[in-house]
């Protein structure tokens, strides 16, 4: 069967977005008394979503939160980052015309991230990113997030697409475990925010910028056949 379909992780792969999150982040902090958080804290905190990076940043300065906690300061989180999510962010080299190429030669695109729906959307549009995916999908819009395979399967159906015509490229343990739980292959990127060598994560293939993709999927296209 052919390969006719990627689905792409945002932060860390196509976007690095660490700036805008730790403005975010370390204004909830300053709200609660608590340190400012670096930008090297901020990318190893990424990466499970939202609630996540709230609850890593209050551990790494201080007393843990309850659950309840957690569920409310992430809200707060997301009333900051609301309409600052592409301040500071900015699309990684050649991501824009890799894209462009890729829908030229008639690959099918989508964006499965564990970030919440709305900042996704918002991002997608002001970094002129929405437009080359057919299907865009946040965390919030799914019961377990990856590494879990429900985002790519879900993808998948709303595409009518078989997962053996599809490849993920992302670029952490959650994107390449997603995939491997999807039956799926995979490539990792490895300037992300990665928090293990990225050898050590299994992808099928590695590049170590985005010009680099269009080769890979050359290379894994003869699986397919």
């Amino acid at each position: 069967m052919a390969l006719t379909t990627l689905i792409f992780d945002l932060d860390g792969t196509l976007i690095d977005s660490a700036l805008d999150l730790r403005t975010a982040c370390n204004k909830l902090l300053q709200s609660k008394g608590r340190r400012e958080i670096s930008l090297v804290e901020t990318k190893k905190f990424v990466g499970n979503g939202a609630a996540k990076l709230v609850e890593r940043a209050f551990r790494a300065t201080g007393d843990p939160l309850s659950e309840a906690d957690i569920e409310l300061l992430t809200d707060a989180f997301l009333d900051f980052y609301d309409g600052h999510e592409a301040d500071e962010t900015v699309t990684y080299p050649d991501v824009m015309e890799v894209l462009a190429g890729l829908k030229q030669k008639g690959y099918r695109l989508a964006l499965c991230t564990n970030k919440p729906h709305q900042p996704t959307i918002n991002l997608s549009k002001d970094l002129k990113l929405a437009d080359f995916f057919e299907v865009i999908i946040g965390g919030d819009e799914v019961l377990c997030k990856k590494p879990d395979a429900e985002m790519l399967f879900l993808a998948l159906e709303k595409m009518g697409v078989s997962k053996n015509e599809a490849i993920m490229i992302g670029d952490s343990p959650n994107d390449i475990g997603a995939a491997q739980n999807a039956a799926m292959k995979s490539i990792a990127v490895s300037y992300g925010y990665c928090k293990i060598p990225v050898e050590e994560m299994g992808a099928d293939r590695v590049i170590d910028k985005m010009a680099d993709l269009p080769n890979a999927l050359d290379h894994l296209t003869s699986l397919y056949d």
